[in-house]
């Protein structure tokens, strides 16, 4: 699996936040990076006037950031989730 800007990648993050008990909510706002995360609710908001790589970015940058358990991942997600990682460290 690659990283590629799709609105199917896009998807695959989107369903990975939903596993980690997250919701993901895309708002008008002034966000800065273009996301929030509000303390203590588990949620997580990106601009939903950013484009589809906006989007994409905010996401990954969110996941890395998250605590996760990697092994309560179902194995699809496990290799995104390491994929998403490798990406983050390297850049």
């Amino acid at each position: 699996m690659r990283i590629s800007y799709t609105p199917a990648f896009l998807r695959k993050l989107e369903h990975f936040v939903e596993e980690i008990s997250y919701v993901l909510r895309y708002e008008k706002g002034n966000f800065q990076s273009g996301y929030c995360i509000l303390n203590h609710q588990r949620i997580i908001i990106i601009n939903k006037f950013f484009p589809l790589e906006g989007k994409i970015n905010a996401l990954m940058e969110i996941i890395s950031q998250l605590p996760i358990e990697k092994t309560a991942l179902s194995p699809e997600n496990q290799e995104l989730y390491c994929l998403l990682k490798k990406n983050i460290s390297t850049t």
